[in-house]
């Protein structure tokens, strides 16, 4: 599928300041990009650097001076998505997992699968195949936490969640990274945009690591999972954030756009439980 990505970020800058910003889409085999522009008014000077953790690339920018500066970047994707049959989705020995892998077993900030293992267990560790237990947690998720801005905050984490059953995008993907650790199944954070996302925002999920395959997972269910265009996997939202501050900027104003310039979008079911997907392969 071939995607153009835009997004627009005005800030004012109070004092000089360096902004860390990841809103340009990882590269990768199976996620080409075609094209790209990142512009700034100002012009700032900018270096460009990779994570060495985990899959995501952000920009430096330096802020010489206060006033109002805008960030802007446009770009065409192109994404590959394999589908896989469930029955290749088996759980991977902790002897067998890669050491990136390994590393998405802990606990995190946001993700304390330690303190979720009774209630994990005790709702889905009865479930033999591990691919079948990820989308018991996925329908368990859509199922039981509404889907409703306002409530939560950047400092909620997937335990909040799984008591107050109501969230966003980011405290779904939290709760399902954590539900799945306790369950011995490595899992991510992943961003990105999101076509048809209603409105157009940025947008969080997770991938499971399966049978070798990171298998991109959403519960909330509100954008096509080839409608996704990665810009960083991690931990959780701490390791993939969209723009980390040095200084004193004061957010204005964002807007962001994902459109399809393929003929079709050939929509992967979510209700489907014989097949997975992921964009690592």
């Amino acid at each position: 599928m071939r995607f153009e990505i835009s997004t627009k970020i005005d800030y004012e800058a109070l004092v000089p300041s360096t902004l860390l910003l990841s809103v340009q889409p990882f590269k990768s085999l199976n996620q080409n990009i075609i094209q790209e522009a990142f512009t700034s008014e100002p012009e700032l000077k900018m270096n460009e650097l990779y994570s060495i953790a985990g899959e995501k690339r952000f920009k430096t920018i330096d802020i010489p001076n206060p006033g109002y500066i805008s960030l802007a970047y446009k770009a065409v994707i192109e994404n590959q998505v394999k589908v896989i049959p469930a029955q290749q989705l088996d759980d991977v020995t902790i002897s067998r997992m890669t050491a990136s892998a390994l590393s998405y077993l802990n606990p995190s900030r946001y993700c304390q699968s330690d303190k979720l293992y009774k209630f994990a267990y005790n709702k889905f560790g009865k479930i033999e195949h591990a691919f079948q237990k990820v989308m018991a947690i996925r329908e368990w998720i859509y199922n039981n936490v509404e889907y409703s801005s306002g409530y939560t905050t950047p400092q909620t984490s997937a335990f909040d969640t799984i008591t107050e059953q109501t969230g966003v995008c980011r405290d779904f993907a939290h709760l399902g990274i954590a539900l799945c650790r306790a369950l011995t199944i490595p899992a991510r954070y992943f961003t990105g945009y999101a076509y048809q996302l209603n409105p157009q925002d940025f947008h969080a999920c997770f991938e499971a690591y399966l049978g070798g395959y990171w298998i991109i997972i959403d519960a909330t269910k509100l954008v096509p999972v080839n409608g996704l265009i990665k810009i960083a996997t991690g931990v959780d939202a701490t390791d993939t954030a969209l723009a980390s501050i040095f200084g004193n900027l004061q957010f204005r104003n964002m807007e962001i756009n994902t459109t399809l310039l393929s003929a079709k979008l050939d929509y992967l079911d979510y209700d489907s439980t014989t097949e997975g997907y992921c964009y690592n392969f």
